[in-house]
């Protein structure tokens, strides 16, 4: 790629920040200067021989020297005024590219766009040569980038702790119909946001022994001495996150492991050249992957290590910061600390090791401290993925915090005796050891424990949680349980990924709904104004034009714009139904065939997802997905109404393309089992009707919306449990289904698969025999209301009415919302704005 000169038609939809913050008040002169600054004293590279590569890290490092005084500013400020601050423990945070994000919340899209211009280079071109760091698999790690952004936007002093994962979740690769897995190597030409700060090593131990340290008074509760066999140190590598319009900057803080001693020189010396290098690479391993397989003993370690590593890093980190202005007991005045979902559990062990044994605080009123700053979102129903680590592992690995759970978990069943919960089912039940077959801790139940609020991410995901995994503890500790139900960010998913809607709407609501979703609400008085339909489908041709061509080149597929696209992006899941809908796609395909000459609705079906590596049946799945494809669209009696598209590798960057190009937003969970969901609020927000189950997150979208505004199907959570309760054998309902039936045969028969008949004979008689996620229970009504939406579909006016319907009610599910109930009912943290 050599250096090019562009002319201005050539340039891209201008972003939507330049109605936000006119260009003027930028200098698109020193801008200029500042890039061909960076790019000679930074880069090394002169104008004359840059590559766009090279434009790309001038131009990132400009934008990132635009937000330093920001970002110090914030600092300054937040020490000054001792303000208390959020840190947020994460595994994942799924950030997407960052050169647009920031652009736009600082309002310098459009004067970055005229400095580079003036340089020959296209931003649009830049904008897709950044990689799309893989630091998280789907809604959870998305969730916690979201939330880093609107604490920022809302002012709140804040910090996120993560993995700097050099090769994050891995990169997707569709082979034959499977999926394949190879590194995804998003450091390859270095991370220019981040800034390492290689005085900041942090010491982490694991193994070795522990002695108790005698104090009088402690009964048996104070300090101990841990040795550790082995010591990793945790890097810091910062990252500045911007708020909306440059207001307030936060620091995403994530760790990268490393060996004290890299080499060993002795071994090194008598020639052992790849033994000496042994103790760095199992340090370095920590933070090599982003869920490496745990199906071995190996890897089961690596997880707990990675977990270990990052919970004790951060803790130790803010600490620091803390004990520089205040003292130990101070803690909970001055810092909350949010555990997304269980995977930094092991901090509330680690909280406390470092509160006694390390600053020497009595353990009553360490256990004090640890309770109040911690607070735990969980995110699943599912029993196993609560996590839970076996107790020899535990105990060779962290023999400190084993000792320390041990009495947490004492202490807690002493105190539930003398309360009057003395029978053992139900000290059992809230133990944090599970004796049932081979002990294991309960990580669930640590967060549980050692935090003063449990929040779930929906109404009905909250309710369930004191139903089923929470219930005991609900009932001895009522009122910890409370619901925050999960919200996006504005400025990525609409502002930035859909520019044309975003002037549609500011037209409409005015320049103040970029700063208020709320007064997207004025869009429902126009919802009839056929106008305005022609409009946003205009909006919405250009966006599908956008993803017909990436179907295109990267799926060989040529798709229609005008049909419906019917999208199903999100983790590859049993319990998210990806069957459910390819079970329906071959019952379509079946009848459009039988029927050539019916009038059709033409329809795009769009898949989109990662399996996890080790998870075969979700594998299995992705493979029927591309075999029906194949059939489908090599159908020429079809004349191209139903097309079948699979798109490798889905990430941020991809989703950003997909949704606000999606007319139909499948959310067809197993009732019960969606914690919340936040790619439906994504889709709903850009005018894509729901297609889903009363589950999550789709039930208070249809309280805003309205349910003549989205398709509501198939059975309730508590009708789910019913069901179950009395059998999964599905031969009767199969029976009285002879589409379903049919569909059925066709797939076990082989004849999507005629290579490999048999390969998948299994995942049918799952189906049949033993149909925990109730795809066959549910087909029916799946079926309907997909002839519902076809129908809808004709009717273009009906249709972008409840599109706008759609948009227009989308403001209360933004994170900034859902950061204000965090900061006011949980961490006590007063909004900056």
């Amino acid at each position: 790629m050599g250096y090019h000169r562009f002319t201005a038609s050539q340039l891209g939809e201008g972003a939507v920040s330049q109605l936000a913050l006119p260009s003027q008040d930028e200098d698109v002169a020193a801008l200029r200067r500042l890039i061909v600054g960076k790019l000679a004293y930074s880069v090394g590279k002169d104008p004359i021989a840059a590559r766009e590569h090279d434009w790309f890290l001038a131009t990132c490092l400009a934008v990132r020297d635009r937000t330093i005084e920001r970002w110090m500013a914030s600092t300054r400020t937040t020490k000054a005024e001792k303000k208390k601050r959020v840190y947020y423990l994460s595994l994942e945070f799924l950030i997407g590219r960052m050169l647009m994000d920031s652009l736009n919340n600082l309002g310098l899209t459009e004067t970055m766009r005229a400095a580079l211009a003036e340089l020959g280079v296209d931003l649009e071109a830049l904008r897709s040569l950044e990689p799309d760091p893989a630091l998280g698999n789907g809604g959870l790690g998305r969730l916690a980038a979201c939330y880093m952004e609107s604490m920022a936007s809302l002012g709140i002093p804040a910090h996120g702790y993560g993995i700097r994962y050099e090769n994050g979740l891995f990169r997707q690769v569709i082979q034959d119909g499977w999926q394949q897995e190879f590194p995804d190597t998003w450091l390859t030409h270095r991370n220019p946001w981040e800034f390492e700060r290689p005085e900041i090593a942090i010491p982490i131990g694991f193994g070795g022994t522990v002695e108790a340290v005698h104090a009088d008074g402690t009964d048996g509760h104070g300090p101990a001495a841990w040795t550790p066999a082995e010591t990793v140190d945790a890097i810091a590598y910062d990252t500045p996150v911007v708020g909306w319009r440059g207001r307030h900057v936060n620091t995403l803080r994530l760790w990268s492991a490393r060996a004290p001693d890299p080499l060993r020189l002795d071994a090194f010396n008598r020639g052992d050249h790849v033994g000496a290098l042994e103790a760095r690479a199992r340090a370095e391993a920590i933070s090599q992957v982003l869920y490496p397989s745990d199906e071995s003993s190996a890897g089961e370690e690596l997880r707990l290590r990675q977990e270990y590593f990052f919970a004790s890093a951060s803790l130790q980190d803010l600490i620091r910061r803390h004990l520089d202005s205040e003292p130990i007991d101070t803690l909970p005045d001055q810092v909350a600390i949010q555990l997304n979902d269980t995977h930094p559990a092991i901090g509330v062990a680690e909280m406390m090791r470092l509160l006694v044994d390390v600053h020497h605080v009595g353990w009553e009123k360490a256990w004090d401290i640890t309770t109040r700053v911690f607070s735990y979102t969980n995110h699943t129903l599912l029993p196993e993925a609560l996590e839970s680590w076996p107790v020899p592992l535990m105990e060779r690995l962290l023999p400190r915090h084993m000792q320390i759970i041990y009495l947490i978990n004492a202490l807690h069943l002493d105190r539930l005796r003398k309360q009057g919960a003395g029978d053992e089912a139900t000290l059992a039940a809230v133990s944090l050891i599970d004796e049932h077959g081979p002990r294991r801790v309960r990580m669930g139940a640590l967060s549980f424990l050692g935090s003063h609020r449990v929040n779930g991410v929906s109404a009905l995901h909250t309710e369930l949680m004191k139903e089923t995994v929470f219930r005991d503890f609900h009932a001895h500790f009522p009122g910890r349980i409370v619901n925050k139900t999960n919200g996006i960010t504005f400025r990525r998913w609409l502002h930035e990924a859909n520019p044309g809607l975003t002037r549609l709407l500011v037209d409409v609501a005015g320049p103040q709904v970029l700063d208020d979703p709320e007064r997207m609400a004025r869009l429902a008085e126009h919802a009839h104004d056929t106008a305005l339909h022609g409009r946003l489908a205009a909006v919405r041709r250009a966006n599908k034009e956008r993803l017909a061509a990436i179907i295109d080149e990267r799926c060989g597929v040529r798709v229609d714009p005008d049909a419906m696209f019917d999208v199903q992006i999100k983790r590859i899941h049993e319990y998210k139904r990806q069957l459910l809908n390819i079970l329906e796609t071959v019952a379509l395909y079946g009848a459009m065939r039988a029927h050539p000459t019916a009038d059709w609705t033409p329809r795009v079906k769009i898949f989109a997802g990662k399996a996890a590596a080790s998870y075969h049946q979700a594998k299995l799945i992705i493979k029927l997905a591309g075999d029906v494809a194949r059939v489908v669209n090599a159908d020429a009696t079809l004349r191209g109404r139903l097309k079948v598209a699979f798109l490798p590798n889905y990430n941020v960057s991809l989703a950003e393309r997909i949704i606000p190009a999606s007319d139909l937003s499948e959310q067809i969970s197993t009732a019960g089992m969606e914690a919340s969901g936040t790619g439906n609020m994504k889709l709903a927000l850009n005018g894509a009707l729901t297609i889903g189950t009363l589950d999550g997150a789709n039930i208070e979208i249809l309280e805003h919306v309205g349910q003549d505004n989205i398709f509501i199907f198939g059975m309730t959570a508590a009708e789910v449990e019913a069901r179950r309760a009395a059998g999964l054998d599905m031969r009767e309902t199969i029976a009285a289904s002879p589409t379903l039936a049919q569909a059925l045969d066709e797939i076990g028969s082989g004849r999507f698969s005629p290579d490999e008949p048999e390969r998948y004979r299994g995942l049918i008689d799952a189906i049949t025999f033993h149909d925990h996620f109730l795809v066959s229970a549910d087909f029916d009504a799946y079926a309907a209301k997909q002839a519902e939406v076809a129908t809808r579909w004709r009717d273009p006016k009906g249709w972008w009415t409840s599109a706008m319907m759609n948009i227009s009610q989308m403001g209360w599910f933004s994170s900034d919302r859902a950061i204000r109930e965090y900061a006011e009912d949980i961490w006590n943290v007063p909004p900056g704005r």
